[in-house]
């Protein structure tokens, strides 16, 4: 017998109507309680009933991009695990993925990735890169009748449909109230970071000195270095800069090449002395938290984003209405060692 909203509601111990909205994307719901929802409906193998949707897909093409920068970043195994599953949920209505993914932060791939689908998709989920051209890109597709939904990075200044993805700013503020606390409020910083190509990690350095500012007149940032997320361009800089700047005693990795700055603390005999504050918890920092390594990470979600992404996708190629928020924005979770 399938399962119903309204065993996943009594379970839940929330209303059908609370179900219902985020089974389908519809107003606004606590992010603990749609992580309840979602994950209930999932164990219980909740399909939803999509039958008036399914009579309004046959009659338009269900073709959703995705535009990834993952190549080389342990981080969209989640984000990729959460498209799958809403993908298996919306293929038996007629609906297809055209995948293509990257590596780095060159705009020019991004814009001919962009073009190269842009005749067999709808709708576009796009983890861009930075760029007036590419804002400029998503204005084009826009203006033919191609929505783009932002995914993991948000753009400024587009004719974007909305964003799915966390509140960078108030990462980067939690990561220094982290820190803060791990240091006792005084410490000499080296920031990392992947891209100045990139939003989000422009804001969460933004986030970072904002509080730095207010709370933390002890803390010093003696480096921002970009290593365009990837492990062995990490561990090169980190190493440099441990080698260069001997006063150094934390780093703020602000998102991928995580695991190369580890190794190079390690290489170098600091694992007592540097505290590092980073984001997400993909199995090589979690090993590293297990080692005492990291002190701390912040878990944006990636699971929530892609599923969320394509569900917006779907529902919005269905019903042609626009979705009901601009910003979707998953919650921020703090993780150490004793909480993993």
């Amino acid at each position: 017998m399938a399962v119903t909203i309204k065993q996943i509601s009594e379970i839940c111990g929330v209303s059908r109507g609370t179900v219902d909205r985020v089974l389908n994307n519809r107003g606004k719901v606590k992010p603990e309680t749609e992580e309840l929802v979602r994950r209930v409906a999932e164990q219980l193998g909740y399909v939803p009933n999509l039958a008036a949707k399914t009579l309004a897909a046959k009659k338009k093409s269900l073709s959703i991009g995705i535009i990834t920068v993952s190549e080389g970043n342990a981080f969209f195994d989640e984000v990729f695990r959460g498209i799958k599953q809403a993908e298996s949920e919306i293929s038996p209505y007629g609906a297809r993925l055209v995948k293509r993914t990257m590596k780095g932060y060159d705009t020019r791939i991004q814009l001919d990735l962009m073009r190269e689908i842009k005749d067999e998709i709808d709708i576009l989920i796009l983890n861009p890169i930075s760029d007036p051209l590419v804002a400029k890109e998503i204005d084009n597709f826009a203006d033919c009748g191609i929505p783009v939904i932002t995914m993991n990075n948000d753009i400024e200044n587009s004719k974007r449909l909305c964003y799915v993805g966390s509140d960078y700013i108030k990462g980067g503020e939690t990561a220094c109230g982290m820190l803060g606390i791990i240091t006792g409020g005084k410490a000499n910083i080296a920031v990392l970071t992947g891209s100045i190509k990139v939003l989000g990690h422009a804001q969460r350095i933004l986030g970072f000195k904002n509080v730095m500012h207010k709370k933390y007149p002890n803390f010093n940032v003696v480096t921002i270095e970009e290593t365009n997320d990837d492990e062995i361009q990490a561990y090169d800089a980190a190493r440099r800069i441990l080698e260069t700047n001997k006063e150094i005693n934390a780093i703020f990795v602000v998102a991928g090449g995580v695991y190369g700055v580890c190794r190079a603390v390690m290489s170098l005999g600091l694992e007592e002395k540097i505290s590092i504050v980073c984001f997400d918890a993909v199995p090589t920092t979690v090993e590293m938290m297990e080692k005492g390594i990291i002190k701390a990470t912040i878990c944006q979600q990636p699971y929530t984003q892609g599923y969320k992404s394509v569900k917006i996708a779907f529902d919005f190629l269905v019903s042609g209405k626009a979705p009901e928020k601009e910003r979707y924005i998953v919650k921020n979770e703090i993780k150490i060692q004793e909480n993993l």
